[in-house]
C-alpha cells in the first residue's frame, strides 16, 4: 500500500516536457510525489494546493521566467522557507548570482543527473532519504 502522506512532494516547473518527464520518473522511482507545471503561472496555482517540500524551477520559460517565479514564491510568507532550486542549461556566474538575489537555494545545470537531483533534495530537505522503488 502506498503511503502518500509521508512521500516528499517535489514540484518541477519546466516548459520542456522531456525535462518534466525525466525528473518525474527519477523522483517517483525514489518514492517522491511529483507535481509538475509548465510555467510559473501554473506553478503558483499548484503550490497553494499541494504545498511541495522542494521546488525545481527552470529559468527560461514563457510568460513568467524562473527568476520571477522564484521571487514570487520567496515573497509569500507561507512558502518563503520552501527550498527553490534553479535549473538552467546555461552555467554562468551571472545566472547563479541572479538566482541568489531572487532567493534560490541552489543552481543545477541541465542536463542534470539523477544523483544531482537527489543530492539537491538531501541538502535542502531534512530527513529525506531516497527509498528505491522496485520497477
Amino acid at each position: 500500500m502506498e503511503q502518500h502522506s509521508t512521500a516528499l512532494k517535489v514540484m518541477v516547473i519546466d516548459d520542456s516536457k522531456t525535462i518534466r518527464r525525466t525528473a518525474e520518473t527519477l523522483l517517483k522511482h525514489v518514492g517522491c510525489e511529483v507535481i509538475t507545471a509548465v510555467d510559473g503561472f501554473e506553478a503558483l496555482a499548484k503550490i497553494a494546493d499541494h504545498h511541495p517540500g522542494i521546488i525545481f524551477v527552470d529559468i527560461m520559460m514563457p510568460r513568467l521566467d524562473g527568476y520571477q517565479t522564484c521571487a514570487l514564491i520567496k515573497n509569500n510568507s507561507a512558502f518563503k522557507s520552501t527550498p527553490v532550486i534553479m535549473l538552467s542549461s546555461k552555467d554562468s556566474l551571472f545566472d547563479k548570482a541572479k538566482g541568489r538575489i531572487v532567493g534560490s537555494d541552489q543552481f543545477l545545470t541541465k542536463p542534470f543527473s539523477r544523483d544531482e537531483l537527489l543530492d539537491a533534495i538531501k541538502a535542502h530537505v531534512p530527513g529525506f532519504t531516497a527509498v528505491e522503488q522496485a520497477l
